[in-house]
């Protein structure tokens, strides 16, 4: 592994190897958010505001902060002074008429302005369904391919976030939930390959919690028991051949501490989390009908539990980032 690589990694994870790491790269849907709570339209500072108040508070308790280009750059000045950064290089959402959810980068970013912004580590997401038209299954190959050699060009470890989904299906109902462990395998063994230079894969756990017959998040529709999502934790992470961290993915902290927990009952190899909306997000209507300094006093007490919880879920189940490789010592930096 190349120095800039590992380094990057190290970067954003612990003094034990485990990346804990809070997002707040939310950009449209963030900015529409808080203009519904404070019922009228808001301006770019208004979001700017919001991501400093985040990540000046709970930076405290995270090995690393994910961020946007485009509006949280002052944020990255108020965070920890040991957190590392995670720079996200996507443009936000996906094209609504065009078929495919196809990525595009960021206009005015190419990977060593990232770099050169303060980036560790390089961040795209993904939307991939490894089952769809074949022609847009290998333009998405294609473009982490050169997004993975922009990242080796410029020597910075790249976090790929692959994202399922399938048009034909709500992401949420037990139809998706019952195909989505496929899914997420799929998208793991497919960017575990050398061509992608991936280093670290950002992954949705297998499984819908709701949809888990004896999780206490069951709400009466089972795709599989305790015993069977165990099994499908083990058989899309016996696959991977990066390091992979497990997605909030839009989980309350109670439900988001309950699949870490199973995932840790199932002995598998995960690296951490990253956590975004689960930590963060029942702050809107303070700061919306508050305004800063109630975000803040509600950050500092709600969001910094919401955090602590999370962080022991991850220090009781995760493993360092290395143990996928069999160990720090039988990785070479060179």
């Amino acid at each position: 592994m190349t120095r800039g690589k590992f380094e990057g990694i190290q970067a954003c994870a612990d003094e034990r190897g485990v990346i804990a790491a809070a997002a707040m790269d939310q950009r449209g849907s963030l900015k529409n958010a808080i203009a519904r709570v404070h019922d009228r339209q808001i301006d770019d500072g208004a979001l700017t505001e919001f991501k400093i108040a985040v990540t000046r508070i709970l930076s405290r308790y995270s090995s690393a902060v994910l961020m946007d280009p485009e509006y949280g750059l002052p944020a990255l000045e108020q965070r920890a002074h040991d957190t590392g950064v995670l720079l996200a290089y996507e443009k936000s959402g996906y094209d609504m008429n065009a078929r495919g959810r196809l990525p595009a980068l960021l206009d005015l970013w190419n990977v060593r302005r990232l770099k050169e912004a303060g980036a560790n580590a390089i961040k795209l997401l993904l939307y991939y369904n490894p089952f769809d038209d074949p022609r847009i299954t290998e333009y998405k190959h294609v473009f982490v391919e050169r997004v993975g050699a922009e990242c080796a060009a410029n020597d910075i470890a790249l976090f790929l976030e692959p994202i399922a989904y399938d048009d034909r299906m709500d992401v949420r109902s037990l139809e998706f939930a019952r195909v989505k462990p496929r899914y997420v395998s799929a998208a793991m063994e497919e960017f575990s390959k050398p061509q992608y230079q991936v280093d670290v894969l950002m992954v949705e756990v297998p499984v819908l919690a709701q949809h888990v017959e004896g999780m206490r998040a069951f709400r009466g529709e089972k795709a599989y028991d305790r015993k069977e999502a165990m099994e499908l934790f083990r058989q899309a992470a016996s696959v991977a051949r990066r390091p992979f961290i497990y997605l909030s993915a839009g989980m309350s902290v109670d439900v988001l501490t309950e699949t870490l927990e199973l995932a840790g009952e199932s002995d598998v190899p995960f690296a951490g989390l990253l956590c975004g909306r689960a930590t963060w997000q029942d702050s809107l209507p303070i700061y919306g009908q508050k305004g800063l300094a109630a975000l803040e006093a509600w950050l500092e007490d709600r969001g910094v539990r919401n955090l602590q919880t999370l962080n022991q879920a991850v220090n009781e189940g995760a493993s360092p980032w290395w143990t996928i490789y069999g160990g720090l010592e039988q990785i070479e930096v060179v």
